[in-house]
């Protein structure tokens, strides 16, 4: 029930209207009941001035910006989450400002940068203090559910603060619960089901699957008298990719869209050292992960296969809004957590800075607030998800956050001014993955600027334009001394804004992994330019 704190004085009764003086005990007793009757119903006082929006936020694992059929993909079909885009907006560029699982998570809750809220690897937990977005959510009177993968800290699955529901599995948990179709455990692999509320219950089918019948039920059973904000987190398609047994070999005869750069490309286009032996170790295209019979272009087509199932998923969400009447009081965002290599830049994985590790899909709908087919210009990052969605509810800010909110950006036909021009990435060096050094970055301009840290090794300068594939390094290149040295300034400016000029440090956690297994793959060729000519 919607209240007017400050409603027009009711005209009392006055001789003129044949209302006699003694009709008067009677009609204030009627206002008394009346007023004691509006003081019970929960949120009377307040002043709502519109309806508060519902949120549906999807999260897909390790999905680029590029495996969509709206991006001109030559053969994934993924209709239901181009609708999001074609009914609102496509963000084309969206990055998020660590490409890893844990670390972009994080900074989805929390607005934060990862040097803020010092989740920098997948095994440590969040901070306990710090506050998540839903936490305010919450506060201004949203029920809230995360279904999903959490994977903040390791096996964490309890439930965690923000959220009245929940379901979650440990670590990266399973595609199926029997193993079938995968081909490698990854580190965090579990087989022990759910945490639904506290109490375990067993996996019984494809994860996917079961995620979006778990949103599913609890949209049908939630309140209906008060908004509701939705966080589904999916497993897929986070690698060993295995898809739904109905989308396998779907893509057999595809070819891999992605050019793998030669050895000889890379040292000819300047790439870094560390990147050219990278490519010689678990992370490189010739190794993949160390499996004996690894093939960029097989991997790829379970990759495209497996969003298929999201895709579903996204289709089914839609449609209960749809059907249920909600649809037009729905935000609905969908995004995805990280990019992943496919032999770009003769590596595989992500943590890098490059287009297809740190750049992902970002659609986003809000019938009546987003323009259909909505051009958004300027930069979106997975930091600006909290203060953006806080501002579309009505709610609070957060009390610490780097992000920032693009809502009413979202909102305009004037796009003529970004509220984001460009972003700060980051990574810090994991013992675990020992490939990739601490990298900071500015990105999502048409200028590429990266900044290794703690090796003797060349920086990197991309022109997205005239270089999309990020394979010629115009680091040394005499006429871009002045931009390299503007960039420079602009790296620091945003790590020094944002608190970001120490290098975060914990303890090392979880397995160590060789540069390569002889016994399993074949070594890369050895670059040319090793060798001393005589």
């Amino acid at each position: 029930m919607i209240v007017n704190s400050n409603p027009t004085p009711c005209a009392l009764p006055t001789d003129s209207m044949n209302v006699k003086r003694a009709d008067f005990p009677l009609l204030t007793s009627i206002l008394a009941l009346l007023f004691s009757a509006l003081a019970a119903v929960p949120g009377a006082g307040k002043v709502l001035t519109a309806k508060q929006p519902n949120i549906v936020f999807v999260l897909c694992d390790d999905h680029r910006y590029d495996c969509l059929s709206i991006a001109d993909h030559p053969f994934i079909e993924t209709p239901h989450i181009d609708a999001i885009g074609k009914q609102g907006v496509w963000i084309k560029n969206a990055y998020v400002t660590t490409s890893l699982c844990s670390p972009s998570r994080a900074s989805i809750l929390t607005g934060q940068y990862a040097h803020n809220h010092r989740v920098v690897d997948n095994y440590h937990p969040v901070d306990p203090n710090l506050i998540f977005f839903p936490q305010h959510l919450q506060a201004a009177g949203y029920q809230t559910a995360f279904i999903g993968k959490w994977h903040m800290g390791g096996h964490i699955d309890d439930p965690q603060r923000g959220f009245d529901h929940w379901v979650a599995f440990k670590g990266q948990g399973t595609y199926w619960p029997d193993g079938h179709g995968t081909t490698r455990e990854v580190p965090q692999t579990t087989y022990d089901g759910f945490n639904v509320n506290g109490k375990r219950v067993p996996q019984k089918g494809y994860i996917t699957d079961e995620l979006t019948d778990y949103a599913l039920q609890w949209l049908n059973q939630r309140q209906e008298d008060k908004p509701f904000f939705l966080y589904v987190s999916h497993k897929g398609v986070h690698a060993d990719f295995v898809p739904a047994d109905r989308h396998r070999g779907r893509y057999d005869s595809q070819p891999l869209p992605i050019k793998i750069p030669t050895v000889k490309e890379m040292s000819d286009g300047k790439l870094p050292m560390w990147v050219r032996n990278q490519r010689n170790s678990r992370h490189g295209v010739d190794f993949g992960y160390n499996m004996p019979d690894f093939s960029p272009s097989v991997y790829y087509r379970r990759y495209c296969e497996s969003i298929l199932s999201v895709d579903d998923s996204v289709g089914q969400l839609n449609q209960y809004l749809s059907d249920a009447g909600l649809a037009d009081n729905t935000i609905f965002v969908y995004m995805g957590d990280n990019g992943f290599q496919f032999g770009d830049h003769g590596l595989i994985d992500k943590r890098v800075a490059y287009e297809a590790s740190a750049k992902v899909p970002l659609l986003i709908k809000a019938p009546g607030s987003i323009p259909a087919g909505q051009e958004f210009q300027g930069v979106f990052g997975n930091i600006d998800i909290a203060p953006t969605l806080l501002e579309a509810a009505g709610a609070a800010k957060l009390p610490s956050e780097d992000g920032i909110s693009m809502w009413k950006s979202l909102c305009s036909e004037d796009q003529r001014s970004p509220v984001r021009t460009q972003l700060l990435y980051e990574y810090y060096w994991e013992r675990n993955y020992p490939h990739t050094p601490t990298l900071h970055a500015v990105i999502g301009g048409r200028w590429k600027y990266i900044r290794c840290h703690g090796l003797w090794d060349r920086d990197e300068l991309y022109d997205l334009e005239a270089d999309p594939g990020e394979l010629n390094n115009l680091i040394d290149s005499a006429e871009h001394q002045e931009r390299i040295k503007q960039m420079n300034h602009d790296l620091w400016s945003l790590l020094q804004e944002t608190k970001g000029d120490e290098v975060p440090l914990l303890e090392d956690r979880g397995p160590v992994f060789p540069w390569r297994d002889r016994k399993h793959a074949p070594q890369a060729s050895f670059p040319a330019e090793y060798y001393e000519s005589r």
